[in-house]
């Protein structure tokens, strides 16, 4: 699951990106009451199998039932973790078409939220995350200029990147850990 909006008082849209389906966006109706059969069963990064009725005149299609497979809570360990997970997805949700299957997409994603949630966030591994989505996406020409050529074929990138620059930046760990001025 890589988006959560609300729809009504009830009701809550929800982002999947699937192997089989690509991305696909379902209506999770009555998922916000206090006895809802979805209760803790939605939420950012899980993982799991989902059954839905497909819409015939939109593509926000009903969400019948999920069995989650992968929890993933380490994920929620810190802000920048959290951070740098929800920026995985909202990359990867820029650059696929809706309910167009990309395996090799919804294995870089899964790869890199299991790593994620195991690994310290870096700016290694945001990077490499970028790299690899540019090499499957087709553009990518070396790895100094991955972020202008996500970018230029993107139109924009999310938002919290820059937070996440600052956040991951090396200068600041090493300046942080108390660092001696050396010859």
């Amino acid at each position: 699951m890589i988006r959560l909006t609300r729809l009504t008082e009830t009701s809550l849209i929800v982002h999947w990106f699937t192997e089989s389906q690509g991305l696909i966006k379902t209506v999770a109706k009555g998922a916000r009451r206090p006895k809802s059969h979805f209760a803790g069963q939605l939420d950012l990064f899980f993982g799991g199998e989902i059954t839905l009725t497909r819409s015939r005149h939109s593509d926000l299609h009903t969400l019948r039932e999920v069995a989650i497979r992968q929890w993933r809570g380490g994920l929620r360990r810190n802000y920048t973790t959290t951070l740098l997970a929800a920026y995985f997805c909202q990359l990867l949700e820029m650059a696929v078409e809706p309910e167009h299957p990309l395996p090799e997409l919804h294995d870089l994603l899964k790869r890199a939220l299991d790593h994620l949630e195991t690994a310290e966030p870096s700016l290694r591994i945001l990077e490499h995350f970028e790299k690899e989505l540019a090499r499957l996406l087709g553009v990518f020409l070396d790895s100094s200029h991955v972020e202008v050529l996500l970018r230029d074929l993107l139109g924009t990138l999310p938002a919290n990147r820059v937070e996440l620059i600052e956040r991951l930046s090396p200068r600041d760990a090493f300046l942080s850990s108390g660092a001696k001025n050396c010859e």
